[in-house]
């Protein structure tokens, strides 16, 4: 790949990263309960540390040529378990503002997914596949607590307006 794709990728995912985190951040200071507020408080503080390390790796590409070789922790919420509370959905689903915030974070974690799976794919570079593999990972994870989030407010919505067949 030529150094300049290689820089084009690397300004987009930061850019990409950005937006998440400056959305993630409206959300967080808008948010109607400390439950939800600091939710999305979290996933602005992930978002902005993929800023970090994809600066890092620009820095470096930019001035060697070179991805630096990272051992990247583990991706994913340590505390899902924690954050994912009856309290948490049923403020959520209470306020269709943070509801509807859920589902647009669910559509822009599967627009990086996308983006860093196809980028380590095409990448030739063991640095820089490593990242990408990492971050769609990582983005995995987002997408998967967003999704099981939507899923049982969707479910708690329908339990309460007695949507249900039986």
């Amino acid at each position: 790949m030529s150094e300049d794709r290689a820089t084009e990728i690397l300004k987009n995912a930061i850019l990409l990263e950005k937006r998440g985190q400056a959305f993630y951040g409206k959300v967080a200071a808008q948010a109607s309960s400390e439950h939800v507020r600091d939710f999305f408080a979290l996933m602005a503080d992930e978002e902005a540390r993929h800023v970090q390390i994809l600066s890092e790796q620009f820095k470096s590409y930019r001035d060697n040529k070179k991805f630096k070789p990272e051992r990247y922790t583990e991706p994913g919420f340590a505390t899902a378990s924690r954050i994912l509370t009856e309290e948490l959905k049923r403020q959520i689903s209470a306020a269709d503002f943070e509801a509807a915030a859920v589902a647009a974070a669910m559509s822009m974690e599967k627009n990086a997914i996308e983006i860093y799976t196809r980028r380590a794919g095409e990448a030739q570079d063991p640095d820089e596949k490593a990242l990408y593999s990492w971050l769609a990972k990582w983005e995995g994870e987002h997408l998967a607590f967003l999704s099981k989030l939507d899923r049982e407010i969707t479910e708690q919505v329908w339990n309460d307006n007695n949507f249900w067949p039986f």
